[in-house]
């Protein structure tokens, strides 16, 4: 038998092999790789590592799809895509930390408070994204969806379960609290699932409201009192001020008094409608 013979039988056993091991990318590649070998510009151990990180990268990118896709993090949004400038009120520096996922390890909630349309959203999308990159189990939905979900639940008899299944995530992101009015029964559903999680599982929550209106978001002090009691223990808060970034192009066309006041002294004036006191959540997720 020839050397080339031998060589020939010996890639065709690799072939085999990787179709075999399910690697599709490795096998795709498998005759340029040779190629680089007979032409000395792989070594083995690099053609090795080639297919290799090939068919590894194609695996993490289908996961990171599908589980995008099943965290509901579809359209996605990056923090790259943010637009800094835009919104100087917030700390690029700090969201960049938070996007070493941290807070998620220590099982803390972090709170997107601002205006519609100034970004919190997007924030609260990009460090899920982060997440999942990461291989932490995320799930994004609306305090609305969540609460429908909680009633139906309820009313099937299975409401246990889904607060299992609401709670089991590392990284739950609940997006608009305030915009929608709650069906009723739903806060002291919402409670329940709070107080679940509650030092289980990290939390993000967006809202335009806030905090001292939330006895008005949920129809009851007593449980508006005691989410908050969760939900700012292990807190990081941050208050976004400015226009939206959505209406940008078409400001002038807005509502004098619906505009996000930009004045120092109007600032002010806008800050005591729900900031949390500083002794009530850090500042930074440390």
């Amino acid at each position: 038998m020839s050397a080339s013979t031998g060589s020939f039988n010996t890639l065709e056993q690799v072939r085999h092999s990787l179709i075999g091991l399910k690697m599709p990318r490795a096998l795709e590649i498998l005759d340029a790789t040779v190629r680089g070998l007979e032409q000395g510009e792989l070594s083995s151990l690099d053609a090795m590592a080639l297919l290799l990180r090939e068919e590894f990268t194609m695996r993490e990118n289908r996961r990171v799809k599908m589980a995008l896709m099943t965290s509901r993090l579809t359209p996605v949004k990056t923090i790259e895509q943010y637009d800094f400038s835009f919104q100087p009120s917030v700390d690029r520096n700090q969201i960049l930390t938070l996007a070493q996922l941290g807070f998620v390890e220590r099982k803390e909630m972090l709170h997107f408070l601002g205006p519609p349309g100034t970004g919190k959203s997007h924030l609260a999308i990009a460090l899920g994204v982060e997440a999942v990159k990461a291989g932490k189990s995320v799930y994004l939905a609306t305090l609305a969806e969540i609460i429908a979900s909680l009633l139906k639940a309820e009313r099937e008899g299975t409401l246990q379960g889904r607060i299992r299944f609401l709670s089991r995530t590392a990284l739950l992101i609940i997006d608009e609290v305030g915009y929608l009015p709650l069906e009723r029964g739903g806060a002291q559903l919402f409670f329940q699932l709070i107080n679940a999680r509650y030092e289980k599982g990290a939390i993000i929550l967006t809202s335009n409201r806030g905090f001292a209106e939330w006895g008005e978001i949920f129809g009851d002090r007593v449980i508006a009192t005691a989410l908050l009691d969760r939900l700012l223990h292990h807190a990081v808060v941050i208050q976004i001020d400015g226009n939206s970034y959505r209406l940008r192009e078409h400001a002038a066309l807005m509502p004098e008094n619906l505009k996000t006041p930009t004045s120092n002294q109007d600032k002010k004036a806008a800050r005591p409608r729900g900031r949390p006191p500083k002794q009530e959540a850090r500042s930074s997720d440390g």
